[in-house]
């Protein structure tokens, strides 16, 4: 409907946020007090999202004018128009079929498997004592936080927002920094095991091809 309204859904903000944190959490099951802290940053960066994808344009009113004079045929206030990056690129078409929005779906699926692939590896290794060093383990040394940053980038690409594109740094530096602290943690409990595992595969970000010296499974 043209006349329907374009934001002010406050009920698909609670519905889609609540959606997507249950996603998330299901995937994620936090257990610890740290694991809660970085889903609990997740789940902010959710909120702020879709505030602003139905609830108050927050980003469109501050760039209005910016925006009304370089691009007039524009109607901002539209919802479609949320889609920053297709209407600034000139995408004319449905932004839902824009080449931003079907890139975000591959990030934020990407970040899903990712989170989802790498708990039961840590939870069974947790349990029997172990390193976690198959499964997405075998790739990069924290690949939860990996999967949090893909979905948030994802949705970066589909939604940007003032506020978001604010806090996405930020959330990275926090994953950074308890990346770290979980390394000094697991160094001092599994020693030269933790030490070769770590020389062996990166932090975040994979190697094109996996290192020979990579261990395939450590106790």
């Amino acid at each position: 409907m043209p006349d329907s309204p374009a934001y002010g859904l406050w009920s698909l903000v609670i519905l889609n946020s609540a959606l997507f944190i249950f996603f998330a959490l299901t995937f994620f099951k936090p257990r610890t007090a740290r694991d809660w802290r970085s889903f609990g940053a997740f789940s902010a960066f959710l909120v702020a999202l879709f505030t602003e994808m139905y609830g108050f344009p927050l980003t469109l009113y501050f760039l209005a004018g910016w925006l009304q004079t370089r691009f007039p045929d524009v109607d901002w206030w539209s919802h479609d128009a949320g889609h920053l990056l297709e209407m600034l690129f000139g995408w004319k078409a449905n932004p839902h079929l824009g080449p931003f929005h079907l890139l975000s779906f591959a990030f934020i699926g990407a970040g899903f498997w990712t989170i989802s692939a790498a708990w039961p590896v840590l939870y069974r290794a947790q349990r029997e004592g172990k390193l976690a060093t198959t499964g997405p383990y075998s790739r990069v040394r924290h690949p939860q936080y990996l999967g949090f940053v893909l979905v948030m980038f994802g949705f970066l690409l589909q939604w940007p927002t003032l506020l978001t594109l604010a806090m996405f740094p930020v959330l990275v530096v926090m994953y950074a920094r308890l990346a770290a602290s979980e390394e000094r943690e697991t160094a001092a409990r599994f020693g030269e095991a933790y030490a070769a595992y770590k020389r062996a595969t990166p932090g975040f970000i994979p190697r094109l091809r996996r290192s020979a010296d990579a261990p395939r499974s450590l106790a």
